[in-house]
């Protein structure tokens, strides 16, 4: 019996699946182990580098949801049963977390979900992102340009089928001229220490209204390339996403709060410029579905995808 099948077994676990791990879910508490794949952005190819992705993990995302991630606990074979938080004879690691609660989560509470919620939100990441460790590095020009590039270069395919020749050759000619344009401002956001070290994947299902206050968590641990960048690249995530839910309301007032708080000069600027990469990024994402064969429901993320790139054009329309 295989480490997952036995775990899911002796726990009484649900088992989640992603790409990249298997999430283990009981009443109270959830274990996410990391599957040994290698996709090039992302590496879990060994034992060694599964341990040492955990420890990240936890360590990046006790910032922004302090008393969720409880550890790195070592899995052991042992006697042929495989035994948690044993490190006897490891085999294997895991992140453990108190369990959230579903209906705590943004994404299952946006009916509900008020003004003065997601402007918390915008607090906690105005203070969040003044704090975080500053990474320069990762604001050059040509950093944004290789993931834009990128994204153009990984989409081609998938012209006629999930986004039009038009809007994409659109999207493409309008960020290309952004560069050009405002080649200076990249220069500018890194002295003024606007690239910050940060959470990478801020979107509704990865945000929890607890007792004790608002947790984001599930940051990017595996690539600094995804995580670390422009605070409103990292923040408009969440915008994005309010808006693709006909949440415009919400986004509005998360955007208000969070441009009157960190009294960022560049905002308008900057705002729709990002918020068209990340709905691009989605676009993308929902597009690789359609070439899982694991995937059934290949409409749906064909539609999902179709819907992603259409957000993108009305945000580069929206550009400077």
């Amino acid at each position: 019996m295989g480490l997952i099948e036995y775990l899911s077994r002796d726990l009484g676990a649900k088992v989640v699946q992603t790409h990249a791990s298997w999430v283990l879910i009981t009443p109270d508490v959830v274990y996410k182990i990391k599957k040994p794949v290698n996709f090039g952005f992302l590496d879990y190819s060994t034992l060694e580098k599964r341990k040492e992705n955990c420890q990240k993990e936890v360590i990046l995302n006790r910032r922004l949801c302090p008393n969720i991630y409880l550890g790195v606990v070592p899995i052991s074979l042992v006697d042929g049963r495989y035994m948690l938080e044993d490190d006897s004879n490891v085999v294997e690691y895991a992140v453990k977390m108190k369990r959230i609660p579903e209906d705590s989560l943004l994404i299952n509470r946006l009916p509900r979900t008020t003004q003065e919620d997601v402007r918390m939100v915008a607090r906690l990441l105005v203070d969040f992102h003044a704090k975080a460790e500053r990474r320069d590095e990762w604001g050059r020009l040509e950093v944004m340009e290789f993931n834009t590039d990128e994204n153009f270069v990984q989409t081609e395919k998938y012209v006629g089928i999930t986004i039009e020749r038009e809007a994409y050759n659109y999207i493409k000619k309008r960020v290309e001229e952004f560069y050009t344009k405002y080649e200076d401002i990249f220069e500018k956001r890194i002295r003024e220490g606007k690239i910050r070290d940060g959470h990478g994947d801020i979107r509704l299902e990865h945000i929890a209204f607890l007792k004790e206050g608002v947790c984001i968590f599930d940051c990017i641990e595996f690539n600094d390339r995804f995580r670390c960048g422009d605070v409103i690249n990292d923040m408009c995530f969440l915008s994005m996403e309010l808006d693709f839910y006909s949440r415009r309301d919400l986004s509005e007032a998360y955007e208000e709060e969070y441009k009157k708080l960190s009294k960022d000069e560049d905002f308008d600027l900057l705002l729709n410029f990002f918020k068209s990469y990340r709905a691009y990024v989605r676009g993308k994402v929902y597009s690789f579905m359609l070439d899982d064969p694991q995937v059934e429901d290949k409409e749906k993320y064909r539609d999902l995808a179709r819907k992603m790139f259409a957000l993108s054009l009305e945000y580069t329309k929206r550009m400077p």
